[in-house]
């Protein structure tokens, strides 16, 4: 794809975003796209992002659970980049008319002490370099229609990337079973899903480590400081008008997260 068809799919994605619309899926618009031209679409996104005051602060990886792929039609790993404008602290009330087609999901994010370039980097390696982790949301948003989508829409999405909270309890890697470790999520008081870190590509640390052999292959670095978010260990969440989500992980404590506005899709 010529650099003038990228630029052209990373505005109209960027206008979607700044419109809370969606435009038809890039695998429609251009059946030949490949993963390569998705990637280079996304960093055209995340370029017109910065231009407008944004900064990286972090990044994530998505579609790592059987449960999201079986939803989303997808079935390999993905990864975004997190900006300032997408982090809200535990307990924050969204609005849901600053989104498009929400849906919730419950992880663990990974806040590091040291840069991490791969490729090379192991699960270990991740766990030294972590300053702590903490329970948190991804609220998953698509500029796509109808999430109606293929990894190459969604890689090009900025893997789908919404807003994310982050609980406030710490927790240290190194001292925790980040495998073994029971998440329960609840919906307005009652229980929605229960997962484990082994749904997530066997762990949390391992997605983060192929996360960070991925884009080091890219040149992309992590950095100390940034916040890493690991994938879901839930089911995705619609959300809509006064509820409220908590996710609780064992030996770790919980997030909590309301949301007001209109309904979403």
């Amino acid at each position: 794809m010529d650099a003038n068809k990228i630029q052209a799919l990373g505005d109209a994605l960027y206008a979607a975003f700044a419109d809370r619309c969606t435009i038809a899926p890039l695998t429609e618009q251009e059946p030949e796209i490949t993963l390569e031209d998705a990637y280079r679409i996304q960093e055209r996104f995340i370029a017109r992002r910065l231009e407008a005051g944004e900064k990286v602060v972090g990044k994530k990886i998505g579609v790592t659970s059987k449960a999201v792929q079986d939803f989303l039609g997808v079935f390999q790993p993905d990864f975004g980049q997190l900006t300032s404008d997408m982090v809200f602290a535990d307990g924050a009330t969204l609005d849901l008319n600053g989104l498009i087609q929400p849906k919730a999901e419950a992880e663990l994010a990974f806040v590091l002490k040291e840069d991490l370039n791969g490729p090379g980097i192991t699960a270990m390696d991740v766990i030294r370099a972590t300053d702590y982790v903490v329970p948190c949301f991804e609220i998953v948003d698509s500029r796509i229609d109808n999430w109606k989508i293929k990894i190459q829409d969604t890689v090009a999405d900025n893997a789908s990337c919404g807003v994310y909270v982050l609980g406030d309890t710490h927790g240290d890697p190194r001292k925790l079973d980040l495998t073994l470790a029971g998440m329960v999520l609840e919906k307005n008081g009652e229980l929605y899903s229960t997962g484990v870190g082994a749904a997530v590509q066997g762990s949390p640390a391992n997605a983060v480590a192929w996360l960070a052999n991925t884009l080091g292959e890219l040149g992309i670095p992590f950095k100390a400081g940034e916040v890493i978010l690991s994938g879901s260990q839930s089911q995705l969440v619609p959300v809509n008008d006064g509820d409220e989500l908590v996710c609780t992980v064992g030996g770790l404590g919980s997030c909590r997260v309301k949301f007001s506005g209109r309904s979403a899709v």
